[in-house]
Parts: structure tokens; C-alpha cells; sequence
């Protein structure tokens, strides 16, 4: 009834509420486990890393330290200037000036060790960095790989529960059956939301994306084709012997043993009370045996 098929579309909709939160906890679960590349560092890494950072604060130092002495050395400079060309001679501000030129010249002899200590340093930090990226990188990966395995575990699971279900429901003809088509319809979206997230990142869709979408199409196409032919082999005896018709061909069956389409048997007789049965029935009409 309409009723039912609301229900199961309400159904569907809280099947995929619940769905879609296990689907995102599978993605945390698999992140829970990531580590940033200085965790992958070793004992000699680890001192290499320091000692480059170590080198490279000297070298930030001593580049402030030459910056205050050329300022120091201006003022000097131009305090000195001022004396002479007011015509004094002003001994004691040529031995500031030449005192601000000795620490200048040595701040910059100073900072030039420090940043040939802070290069030499540095590729021993980066050779550390990388490898530890490297490794990092590929625990990561192996996360999203889990997460990837998870979730497509998570799917499948869905798809087998909702075939199982509909199957069985179908089978025994329950009045539940729209509970089944909630949960193959929920298995469906759920796999269409695996696939929006994973299908980018294995393949180009710029470049392949309309032939993967042709083979995925047909291949879909083939297998809703298969599986409507099996369902119809199933159901199409069932509805040609309500009709009144052949099970096997169609043909309108009167009052003979035989059709005359055909010519198969289309009346045979029950395993239980041996009376006339109708060759596709569920039910024997004399005894009800199935």
C-alpha cells in the first residue's frame, strides 16, 4: 500500500542517518591513529634536528647582534663627523667610532660562522625530516587504506544483510517485505557514498573518467539486466499460471492435461493426496500441501 512504501522510505531515511554516522566514526577511527612526522624521528635524528635548530638561533642572534652594532656604528659615525667638521678634534668619540667598527666587524665575522654552523647543520634536519614525512606518509596511508577497508566492509555488509532480508522476506511472502527494500535501498546510497569518496582517488577522472564510467554503466546495466531475467524466470510461471495460462510458454490452457501451445504437461499430480495439481502452483488445491 502507499502507507507501506512511506514507511519504507522513512525507514530508509533513518537507516542512512545511522549509516552515514558508522560510515564518518570508521574515517576517526582510522585518523585516531596518525602521528606527526616528529614522532618517527630516531635518537640521531632527533640530535641532528636539535642541533640545526640550535645553529640556526645562533645565527638569528648574531644577525641581531650585527644589526645593533651597524646601528651603534652610524651614531658613532655620525657623532664623530659632527666634531670634525665643527673643527674639533674629539679624541674621545674617534675611540667610540673606532671601537663601534672593531664590534661591528667582529658581529659579522661572528654571524658568518653562524650561518655556515646553521647550513652545515641543516642537511642533516632535512634528511631527518624526510625520512621521517616518508614514513610517515606511509602510515597514513595504511590508515585510509583501514578506513577504506572498513568502510567498504560496512558496505558490503549492508548490500548482503538487504539481499539476504529481501530474499528470505520475498521467499516466505511476509507483509515486511518494504523492510527489505529499506534496507537494499539503504545499501544503495551507502555504496553511492563510498564510491563519491574513494572513485577520485584511485582514478583520473579527467582523463579517464568517461571510459570508467562507460565500463562501470554497462557493467551495472548487464548485472540489473542478469538479475531482472532471474527474477522474472522466477516470477513469470507464478503469473502465466494465475492467468490461467502455460507455465512454460504462455499459451492459454484449457481443460487438457497438456498445453496446447506447447505440449508440455501442464497438470500433474500432488506427491501428497495424488489428486490434480496445477504444474507451477505454490499449493496443492485438494490438500494444500506446498
Amino acid at each position: 500500500t502507499a502507507t507501506e512504501k512511506l514507511l519504507a522510505v522513512v525507514l530508509t531515511a533513518f537507516f542512512l542517518i545511522g549509516g552515514v554516522w558508522a560510515y564518518a566514526k570508521l574515517d576517526d577511527l582510522g585518523r585516531s591513529a596518525y602521528r606527526p612526522p616528529e614522532t618517527y624521528l630516531t635518537a640521531d635524528e632527533r640530535a641532528a634536528v636539535e642541533r640545526s635548530r640550535q645553529a640556526s638561533e645562533r645565527s638569528g642572534r648574531a644577525q641581531a647582534a650585527v644589526a645593533q652594532a651597524r646601528e651603534q656604528l652610524e651614531l658613532s659615525r655620525e657623532a664623530y663627523r659632527t666634531a670634525l667638521d665643527a673643527g674639533r678634534t674629539a679624541p674621545t668619540l674617534a675611540r667610540a667610532y673606532r671601537q663601534a667598527e672593531r664590534r661591528f666587524a667582529a658581529s659579522e665575522t661572528a654571524a658568518e660562522r653562524a650561518r655556515a654552523e646553521a647550513a652545515a647543520a641543516q642537511p642533516g634536519a632535512d634528511a631527518a625530516y624526510r625520512r621521517a614525512s616518508d614514513e610517515a606518509l606511509d602510515a597514513s596511508r595504511q590508515s585510509e587504506l583501514v578506513t577504506f577497508l572498513l568502510r567498504l566492509a560496512l558496505v558490503l555488509a549492508s548490500v548482503a544483510f538487504g539481499s539476504w532480508l529481501l530474499v528470505r522476506l520475498r521467499r516466505s511472502g511476509s507483509r515486511y517485505l518494504p523492510v527489505a527494500f529499506a534496507a537494499v535501498g539503504f545499501a544503495a546510497l551507502l555504496s553511492l557514498v563510498l564510491a563519491g569518496d574513494y572513485v577520485t582517488d584511485y582514478i583520473d577522472v579527467q582523463q579517464l573518467g568517461p571510459f570508467v564510467l562507460s565500463l562501470a554503466g554497462i557493467g551495472l546495466t548487464l548485472g540489473a539486466f542478469w538479475w531482472l531475467q532471474r527474477f522474472l524466470a522466477r516470477r513469470l510461471p507464478q503469473r502465466r499460471v494465475r492467468k490461467g495460462d502455460c507455465p512454460f510458454c504462455g499459451y492459454p490452457v484449457r481443460s487438457g492435461e497438456h498445453c496446447e501451445g506447447c505440449g508440455r504437461t501442464v497438470v500433474g499430480e500432488c506427491t501428497t493426496c495424488h489428486h490434480p495439481r496445477r504444474v507451477g502452483t505454490f499449493h496443492c488445491g485438494a490438500c494444500g500441501a506446498s
